[in-house]
């Protein structure tokens, strides 16, 4: 089906609901209204594809907005006109309140500065979002001479006609959802928020949907990271008026919570989006805030004062990735744009998705139509009705999880799923293999969290190989994340003589190195390149003195200085230092001087002095995964090690031969397997 017939189709079941999105920006320069206020007029009077008709309505939008619209600066004209005329009609914003000492409503209209106009109840139980954020409306004012010189307004209201929408009816958009497939739905969403979906590929009209999941998902835990002119930030700035975008900078605990000296709540309590944008810049006055926000998204819940009190806020954090991933992913990990601050392995746990920003194309004009799609507000309003129902059950139907997802993991799957089935299928019918889709496009979004949190943290989140059941075939199948899919480090096969890898030390983390050695016959020289810093320097002068003392233990009669070493060392992770890796080099060498290749899918950890005294190998536990990570079968590290079996995961040792060893020229003989 064509964009075209989507329109057609959405003419058809949404009449009034559905405005051409070109048309808005047309109107919009002229005047300052909000969007969702043009396209609800432009709803009303341009609904149609026929290009006179379309003309003859902007037309009528047009002297609308000219003669009813109030500027502020008009504000005491536009009531002289009223008392003069007895009555006028104007387009402003009116918001509601229940004055409790005279048991009335009352009403304030925002440009025309009006704050104590008596409401009609029935008014109010017509449209109830006069008591949230107010509505914006065609207002018919009257002027009541005999309230002068009484409390009660001279201003009353004659006729009130919404120009956004007032009230939902669930039921019936739901009902109408069946009126489209599932691709037609999906492409009606996202013309209405402004894309031409024929530009996109399946999986990049999922990735743009995803960003709507905190708005039809109460306390989603979202983050997306990328490059620069994708869009992050736009949804929650010009989509919905429910949500809000904070840029960089400073904030409070009593912004974001509860200000404790007035008694007011914060974002959390008053939005149902509050996101963050260039998350990097962020910063925090009050040394309780990462904690306060741990907490809340945890339970959407927060202490403050005496009190505990709730709230339903979904938190978005966006930023941008200045590197390629796969440079990211070699030196660090997919949360490094985080203020420090914010890089507290609990908070991120906390995060229900990590949109991949990198797959999402930058915008560029032909990504904009003229299509329909919903008007902003209608739209707004639906998805924040669906926050009231949750569809995370619906998993259980078809699938189960498999062993590595804990309770957390499980609960952002769950969240994710119900998301977007409420946003694809509000009306509860979808397949099984749809269903499929969405539980293995959340499992990756979960898994990208994890992954990051096993970079980071080690073996405490080695659980990342997340996998479901099928409950009809028992099947049991694992969900990737496309970034972590690369070749592995260490490939399967034998390499050439004198190619060792090993993992060292840089600055509190671990970093895989492959070592490639070049012996030919000459006079003693040595060279190392490519070491990240002198610790690995030092590391090879060790190696090379060592083995200088104890050439005969090879059974050569020639010495060192019979050969020229040249070492290149590569540093995928682009880490810093390269310390703990005296062994692996000696193993180097030895393995170019005899002209035998190292065993295939082989490590080499530890360290040595001068005179061949071994070091056990620290943090041995989150080695042996990195070793795992990056594709070895062996690992050979020192005896001294032994100790430290008992406390080494079976899965660990399921995956990896451990081969311990004596000293340096044993590693060496066990490394080439000499007999």
């Amino acid at each position: 089906m064509t964009t075209e017939d989507v329109d057609q189709k959405a003419l058809d079941v949404f009449p009034g609901r559905v405005v051409r999105k070109d048309l808005v920006q047309d109107i919009k320069s002229g005047v300052n209204v909000p969007t969702y206020v043009l396209e609800y007029l432009i709803g009303q009077y341009c609904a149609t594809d026929d290009e006179e008709s379309l003309e003859e309505g902007l037309e009528k939008v047009k002297q609308i907005l000219s003669k009813h619209y109030v500027r502020p600066d008009e504000a005491e004209y536009v009531k002289s006109e009223v008392r003069e005329r007895g009555r006028y009609r104007v387009i402003d914003k009116v918001t509601v309140r229940l004055d409790e000492q005279q048991d009335a409503y009352i009403g304030s209209f925002v440009n025309l500065g009006l704050n104590d106009v008596e409401i009609h109840e029935h008014l109010v139980s017509k449209h109830p979002k006069l008591l949230g954020g107010g509505v914006w409306a065609i207002i018919d004012l009257e002027y009541l001479p005999d309230n002068a010189n009484s409390p009660k307004s001279l201003f009353g209201i004659e006729s009130f006609k919404p120009i956004q929408v007032s009230n939902l009816d669930l039921d019936q958009l739901k009902d109408r959802r069946r009126e489209f497939t599932r691709d037609e739905w999906m492409d009606l969403l996202l013309q209405s928020v402004g894309y031409d979906p024929s530009a996109f590929s399946d999986r990049e009209k999922l990735l743009f949907l995803t960003r709507c999941l905190p708005l039809v998902e109460s306390n989603y835990n979202y983050v997306e990271l990328g490059p620069r002119g994708t869009g992050k930030s736009y949804l929650y700035r010009e989509i919905s008026p429910h949500s809000i975008l904070i840029s960089g900078g400073k904030t409070t605990v009593a912004k974001l919570f509860l200000n404790l000296n007035t008694g007011r709540i914060g974002l959390v309590g008053r939005w149902d989006v509050v996101a963050f944008d260039e998350v990097g810049g962020l910063q925090f006055s009050d040394s309780e805030a990462v904690q306060m926000l741990k907490d809340y998204m945890e339970s959407g819940s927060f202490s403050r004062g005496t009190e505990e009190l709730t709230a339903q806020a979904s938190m978005v954090y966006v930023g941008n990735i200045d590197l390629d991933v796969e440079g990211v992913l070699k030196s660090s990990h997919l949360f490094e744009p985080f203020p420090d601050d914010m890089q507290d392995l609990a908070l991120i746990d906390r995060f229900h998705y990590y949109l991949p920003g990198w797959e999402v194309p930058k915008m560029r004009s032909e990504f904009f139509g003229d299509q329909f799609g919903f008007i902003v507000d209608y739209f707004a309003e639906f998805v924040r009705d669906l926050r009231k129902e949750s569809y995370g059950d619906a998993i259980n139907e078809e699938f189960a999880f498999g062993d590595h997802l804990n309770q957390r993991d499980e609960r952002a799957v769950r969240k994710t799923v119900s998301g977007l089935l409420k946003l694809l299928h509000p009306h509860g019918e979808y397949t099984k293999e749809e269903l499929r889709e969405y539980l293995e496009f959340a499992m990756e979004g979960r898994r990208r969290v994890k992954e990051q949190l096993k970079r980071m943290g080690g073996m405490e989140y080695r659980a990342v190989e997340f996998s479901y059941l099928d409950l009809d075939t028992k099947e049991e199948l694992y969900v990737p994340v496309p970034e972590e899919a690369d070749e592995a480090l260490i490939p399967p096969g034998t390499q050439q003589a004198g190619t060792v890898y090993t993992i060292g030390e840089s600055e509190g983390r671990h970093a895989p190195f492959r070592i490639e050695t070049q012996t030919l016959p000459g006079s003693g020289k040595t060279n190392i390149s490519g070491t990240p810093g002198k610790k690995m320097k030092e590391s090879f002068e060790t190696a090379c003195d060592y083995l200088q003392a104890n050439m005969r233990e090879l059974r050569r009669d020639e010495t060192l200085d019979e050969y020229n070493i040249n070492v290149q060392v590569l540093n995928p992770s682009d880490a810093n230092e390269g310390g703990e890796t005296s062994v692996g080099l000696l193993v180097g060498i030895v393995s170019g001087i005899l002209d035998r290749p190292v065993r295939s899918q082989a490590v080499v950890l530890g360290a040595m002095s001068l005179m061949g005294e071994l070091v056990a190998v620290s943090s041995l536990i989150d080695k042996l995964q990195l070793a795992a990570d990056s594709g070895a079968k062996t690992v050979l590290l020192p005896a001294k090690n032994k100790e430290d079996l008992a406390k080494i995961p079976d899965e660990l040792l399921d995956q990896l031969q451990l081969v311990f060893y004596t000293d340096p020229l044993d590693a060496a003989s066990k490394a080439i397997e000499i007999e």
